[in-house]
This record gives C-alpha cells, structure tokens and sequence, in this order.
C-alpha cells in the first residue's frame, strides 16, 4: 500500500455539487502527460446477463464464469497492447471454489484493488440503506451499528484477499459512485486512512445522458466531455486522495439507457481525447459482467489502448495508484 500522503490540497465543490479541477484544464497550464486508467469492478450486475435477472443485487460476488473470463481475457488484450488493467474486487466473490484466476491477473501485473465484501453502500447511515443482502438477512447485522458494519465490510476484503490470494489491495473503490465524492464524509475518509488506503475512487460527476434507446445527441458527448474536468484527481484535507472515475460508465450507457456499443465507444473517444488534449486523467469505469453481453470483443479497451498509443509521448495506460501520486504531488 503506498505511504499516506502527506501534502493537502482540496479543490472545493462547485455550485453543481461536483468537485471541479482546474489544475491541467486551464489553457495556460503546461502540458503534462495524460494519464489514462483501464478500471473493471469484479461483481455481478443486475439485468445481466440477460434483462429481468435483478438477483444479483444479492449475491454480488458469485461471479459466473462469463464474467471471470472476461475479466481474464480483458487483461490480456490489455497487456498485448502495452497497457494493464485495474480490477476491483468484491471480498464475496473469494469465498467461490476458484480464486487462481485472480491470482493469474495479479501475478501478470494488473493491479486488484478493495472493493468492500458485499458491495455495501459506504454512505448508508440506516441498516435497511447498506446493501440488499441485509434487508433480505437483517441478524446478519446482530444490531450493529451502521458504520461499524460498513467499517468490518471494508477490512474483511483486504483479510479475504491477502488470506485467499496473497494480495494486498492496491486502493479502494466505492461501490457506486457519488457527485461529491466523499467531500462530506470525512469520517470515512478517516476510516480508509486508518485501514491503510492513500486512496480512494469515490466521486462519479453528473452528467446528461440522454433519452433511453435514443442516440445521445451532440449535447450529451458535450457534456460528458465537460464532465471530464470534474473527475480530476485531488485531495481531501484529510490527506485521503481522490481519483474520481470519469463519464460514461459502462452501467449508466448500456443497463440504465439503453446504448449501442457505437454510441458508447464514441463516448469513450471523446473523453480520452480530452484528457490526451489538456494532460489530464481518465479513468475508464466498466464491469466484466456488463460488458461480456455489450461488448464482448473487448472494442473499449483496444480503443484506449490505440488511443493512447497515437499519443507517443503524451500520454501512457497506468494504475490508479500512480494517478493518486501524481496527485498528491501536485504535479
């Protein structure tokens, strides 16, 4: 795990509730590198892998094998073309027969991050609001109080990964994603520093994404382009630092509306056109279990990797580590 930061910056809110950087989007700033993240979240999504299946809300870390081989050949398309992929694992998904394929992804490079045990929402402050599971199993909280819950669920990943895989996890990431990022929660931001996280990847910008099953129209791309600039990495006065994931995820275009691959994958250009333009970040959020039935030629991932690629030295595929030290170094 990487050293506390210890230098603070925090960038504060804007009106629209969401934390916007102007450090590299300013057109006077120098042009730095971009950096540009390959993330996947290892848990199963609901409505897939076919429509109606919401079960999953229950049990998010039976990973089927569809979304286990993904995941694996993913990587792989990732590293033949230079690049690695950032995986975040759900500590569930640890009690299945198999974990070798996990072992396999970090064994070749690919960083795996804490993704909590039972996908739980970090900012529920009620038992009912922690995860489905709870509202199904209620003793399973023994009247526990919410953030202690939410506190063993985090640490009981990190222990499953070391125990299972001999992994230490490389950053946390919040199941879901808030416009604000854990700006208004200093006690978890606490809580992770105290768990040995110098990191987090918490903060997902509001952004339009059109009317479902219609082409997104010149206004939505414009807008996720815009929402680049509110997924920059900072850090909390805390010392916790910040890598937000950028728009579009791959849940908000294909399960909430309704996208076709094309449309996404120009969302995706875009985006990272953007960042290798202002030397800024992108960080590509997905799920195996998604994108196994959107985009089961791995067409997102070759697409970053080219991009990047054509970049030269202007940009580079890198872990969200090294976003978070970027970071927390100011540079």
């Amino acid at each position: 795990m990487p050293a506390r930061p210890t230098r603070r910056r925090f960038l504060t809110a804007s009106a629209s509730g969401a934390i916007v950087s102007a450090v590299g989007f300013s057109s006077l700033a120098p042009k730095r590198k971009a950096l540009v993240a390959i993330t996947l979240d290892l848990e199963m999504s609901a409505e897939y892998p076919k429509r109606g299946m919401t079960e999953w809300n229950y049990r998010k870390g039976e990973l089927d094998a569809d979304t286990k081989k993904y995941a694996v050949e993913a990587a792989k398309v990732a590293k033949d073309r230079g690049g690695l992929i950032h995986f975040f694992a759900v500590g569930q998904s640890l009690e299945q027969e198999d974990v070798g394929w996990l072992k396999a992804l970090d064994a070749a490079g690919h960083p795996v991050g804490n993704h909590t045990y039972d996908h739980v929402n970090l900012k529920a402050t009620k038992p009912e609001d922690v995860q489905f599971r709870f509202r199904r199993a209620p003793w399973l909280l023994r009247d526990r109080p919410v953030a202690d819950v939410i506190e063993d669920n985090v640490a009981a990943t990190t222990t499953a990964l070391k125990a299972r895989c001999g992994i230490t996890p490389n950053g946390f990431r919040t199941p879901g994603g808030f416009h604000d990022g854990l700006a208004d929660r200093p006690d978890l931001q606490k809580m992770l520093l105290k768990q040995g996280f110098a990191w987090v990847s918490s903060l997902y910008p509001a952004h339009k994404s059109g009317t479902p099953k219609q082409p997104p129209g010149d206004d939505v791309y414009a807008d996720i382009v815009r929402g680049q600039a509110a997924a920059q990495p900072f850090v909390y006065p805390t010392g916790l630092v910040e890598v937000p994931m950028s728009p579009v995820s791959d849940v908000t275009a294909f399960r909430t509306h309704y996208w076709k691959l094309d449309w996404f994958l120009k969302a995706v250009r875009l985006a990272v056109g953007e960042a290798i333009r202002t030397g800024g970040v992108f960080d590509f959020l997905a799920h195996p279990s998604c994108l196994v039935v959107e985009d089961p030629t791995f067409e997102a991932v070759k697409l970053i990797c080219a991009l990047v690629k054509d970049a030269g030295e202007g940009a580079a595929v890198v872990d969200l580590g090294t976003i978070a030290a970027r970071a927390e170094k100011g540079s």
